[in-house]
């Protein structure tokens, strides 16, 4: 849009329905991770972490991939990665086929945990957003979902079909 044009204001409608993303965007990330906190000692993103792991080939992927599934920076996952080497969650190694390359693994010891938290955040998970709809609801809030994301970040749009231990 140019600087001199002028903007396209929101109508009533809209306002009211952009509030209302704000206050789940805002909200939800905070119920999850209190529920998280609580049970497991875990962030969000924590268990994002070790669930994308544990659901993967030999529960191993890609620093950058993993980063992509968990929706974070490579910064940030090495961060919190490193968290989960210092709790015996993860380990880290270089690929055998490309030695620019880092992959994370899942630990015993770190299946064996989310397999544990994986219960209490389904329940969050259903009690907070699935329950509270329809079928029909869940499927336009996929297709809603997938289709903000395409336009936020086109490179790592929401798969939308992809099975996680609750998300």
């Amino acid at each position: 849009m140019a600087s001199n044009s002028e903007p396209r204001w929101l109508t009533e409608d809209e306002l009211a329905t952009w509030l209302a993303l704000v206050g789940v965007i805002f909200k939800l990330p905070g119920v999850l991770d209190n529920q998280l906190q609580r049970d497991s000692g875990l962030t969000h993103f924590e268990y994002l972490v070790l669930a994308g792991l544990s659901e993967s080939p030999d529960r191993s992927l890609r620093m950058s991939d993993l980063a992509g599934f968990a929706n974070g920076s490579l910064s940030r996952l090495s961060h919190v990665v490193k968290r989960l080497e210092n709790r015996g969650f993860v380990v880290r190694r270089t690929a055998e086929d490309d030695g620019r390359i880092t992959v994370a693994t899942l630990t015993d010891s770190g299946y064996d945990f989310v397999v544990t938290a994986a219960p209490g955040h389904v329940g969050a998970v259903r009690e907070f957003v699935i329950d509270a709809l329809s079928p029909e609801q869940l499927h336009q809030l996929r297709a809603i979902a997938g289709q903000i994301m395409t336009r936020v970040d086109p490179d790592q749009a929401c798969p939308g079909g992809r099975e996680t231990m609750g998300g």
